[in-house]
């Protein structure tokens, strides 16, 4: 036989064992992916409450949206865009901090690693529950011990102007799954660097300033695609919190769509506004991309490459 036609046998081969292994991977992701992310997109031309077939409408529920007929979209957006334009660089910068405390010789380290990641596994409906009764305004245990402090008690998520903030503060709560990935880079870091830095005689801030940020800007903007694509999905919390109240200041963009869809049965408007926030989200992470070149240090990777 020809040696490049056995080549091209062994190749084919190759490549058919490969399509098959690959095969479940592919139409798992061609069904629950893409096919319903094509389904939300063609059900936002439609007027469809569950009752008979989708009315074809064309581009009237997007229209609607932005113009300001359904009352509660802009409601949401300002929202949404509040909680996650502050919980996201908020969460990252705590989450790194922590993450650096951690990686210090401290006594009890595995212990405190694992009580900051605890949070990780409590299913985030129950946290939602539990941090629900301890910001009660009356009863509540945080306004308590904020009395015995002396300090007027809070309104958390009672009040319209403060039920945001509380959210944000909770989120922190939930940042460590963040905090590991942190620490799992910070662990990486060459020590030689460090002690460079201390033969030229530099302290703690220029260990953190030179060496610690920039070999980790790639775990910082991973963090930082993935919190802005979880916080502009975040649902558990204004569901089982707040409902989006108080005067639905807490009306973020998840819940509106999920409430227009599973309560008032607007599908319709419904998967107009899931595929525009789609889009928001790609657009956000599109941005984070274009930027990653110069701000992102890749070991072995020339810079703007």
């Amino acid at each position: 036989m020809d040696p490049a036609q056995g080549i091209r046998k062994r190749k084919r081969t190759e490549l058919k064992y490969g399509v098959l292994f690959a095969a479940p991977v592919l139409l798992g992701y061609l069904v629950f992916v893409l096919g319903p992310l094509a389904f939300t997109f063609a059900l936002g031309f439609t007027e469809y409450s569950m009752v008979g077939s989708p009315k074809f409408v064309g581009f009237d529920n997007f229209v609607r949206l932005f113009t300001g007929k359904e009352p509660l979209f802009y409601d949401a957006v300002i929202s949404t865009l509040y909680y996650v334009l502050v919980s996201v660089p908020l969460g990252i910068a705590f989450s790194f901090v922590m993450a650096m405390l951690l990686n210090s010789k401290i006594k009890g380290r595995a212990f405190f690693r694992g009580l900051f990641y605890l949070p990780v596994i409590i299913p985030l409906a129950a946290s939602s529950v539990i941090w629900l009764w301890m910001l009660q305004p009356d009863f509540g245990i945080v306004n308590y011990l904020l009395g015995l402090l002396h300090i007027p008690k809070y309104t958390w998520l009672s009040s319209d102007t403060s039920v945001i903030p509380t959210l944000i503060i909770f989120s922190l709560w939930l940042t460590g799954n963040t905090m590991v990935i942190f620490l799992a880079g910070l662990q990486n870091i060459p020590a030689h660097l460090y002690e460079a830095i201390e033969v030229d005689g530099g302290n703690a801030l220029h260990k953190a300033w030179y060496i610690t940020l920039p070999m980790s800007s790639s775990i910082i903007f991973f963090n930082t695609v993935i919190g802005f694509v979880n916080a502009f999905q975040t649902f558990v919390q204004p569901s089982v919190m707040t409902q989006g109240g108080p005067n639905n200041a807490s009306y973020l963009i998840v819940y509106y769509l999920f409430k227009e869809g599973f309560q008032f049965t607007k599908f319709g408007t419904a998967s107009a506004a899931a595929f525009l926030l789609f889009l928001v989200i790609l657009l956000c992470t599109a941005v984070l991309f274009k930027f990653s070149n110069d701000l992102v240090y890749y070991e072995g990777k020339e810079r703007g490459r």
